[in-house]
């Protein structure tokens, strides 16, 4: 076979080009701490790698997701706090108000006092949220859930649906609670009437009985409108009872929410090293292993340039003479 300059000047570029290529990816491995740049320097690693980037994707996505759902239930778990001090306010009212040696003037007085907790009620179920959404409207945020009907009587018109908020992959819990489940709802094991009849569930109408109640005088009232009065502040009483045990059975329900996210939390964070270390070991270069590579490959490649200029100066006529 026979050999021209120009293949032999060919082959030198050839290899000198290689070396080259190779002491670059070398060194850009060095520069990134990187054994996998592009998916062409380790396919199956690479593959592996973008999963892995996926799921921590993923996983970013339910942290910030876990972030809104606690600030969120914290927010309903302190307005329900408020609605617990209050309705215990009212039972203490009620408590006082049905005392036989007041005068109707002092009942008219725990009346008063009732009626402002009834308010302090109201404005907390119309709570709104930090971005000015009512918090116990359900999906119908733009609209306050609770206000007087036709009748006087305060009702609830939010949404029948609470708002609801996927945490992690497979765990989607209730962020808000409707007004309905926490204002006019009593547990399943309320205190019954003890006629049979229905227990009233509205909170708003126990404490407007109560207050109609006070504001009636008795100091010349037959026995009939006594004991109708009596009743009804028996009747209230039953009532908030119920009402606050409803209550915080929402907020029990709250509180293992919290913990719950807590400890997914903790959880993704484990994950979160976990990953990262896995896509260490398939994409991170070994820092002494590189440095050695490169500086063989450095020298190679002077050793390369050196022959390619040795080379050069020569021909076959030179080397025939």
């Amino acid at each position: 076979m026979r050999l021209s300059t120009t293949m032999i000047y060919e082959q030198q570029v050839r290899g000198i080009s290689d070396s080259q290529s190779s002491w670059l990816k070398t060194g850009e491995q060095l520069a990134t701490g990187k054994r996998v740049n592009n998916p062409s320097d380790d396919p199956v690693a690479a593959s592996r790698a973008v999963v892995l980037s996926q799921t921590q994707a993923r996983d970013a996505q339910y942290t910030t997701s876990r972030s809104f759902a606690t600030q969120s239930l914290s927010l309903e778990e302190n307005t329900l706090a408020g609605v617990t001090g209050a309705v215990t306010s009212a039972q203490e009212q009620i408590v006082l108000g049905s005392t036989g040696t007041l005068s109707d003037g002092d009942r008219a007085s725990v009346a008063t006092r009732l009626e402002g907790i009834r308010n302090q009620l109201l404005n907390l179920a119309n709570s709104k949220d930090g971005s000015g959404r009512y918090m116990f409207a359900g999906y119908k945020t733009d609209a306050a859930p609770f206000a007087a009907d036709a009748t006087g009587d305060i009702a609830y018109n939010g949404g029948t649906n609470a708002i609801t908020q996927k945490v992690d992959a497979s765990r989607t819990m209730t962020i808000g609670h409707t007004g309905d489940d926490v204002f006019t709802s009593i547990p399943s094991n309320a205190k019954k009437e003890p006629d049979g009849s229905a227990s009233e569930t509205n909170l708003f109408k126990m404490l407007d009985s109560a207050i109609s109640a006070l504001r009636t005088p008795l100091a010349s009232a037959d026995d009939a409108t006594k004991t109708a009065v009596s009743a009804a502040m028996d009747k209230t009483n039953r009532g908030l009872s119920n009402s606050l045990n409803n209550v915080l059975s929402v907020r029990s329900e709250i509180g293992t929410q919290l913990n719950e996210l807590d400890t997914l939390d903790s959880q993704a964070g484990d994950r979160s090293v976990i990953y990262e270390a896995q896509r260490g070991n398939l994409e991170d270069a070994d820092p002494a292993a590189t440095i050695s590579k490169y500086t063989m490959q450095q020298t190679a490649l002077q050793a390369a340039y050196k022959t390619f200029t040795d080379m050069s100066a020569l021909s076959l006529f030179k080397l025939n003479s």
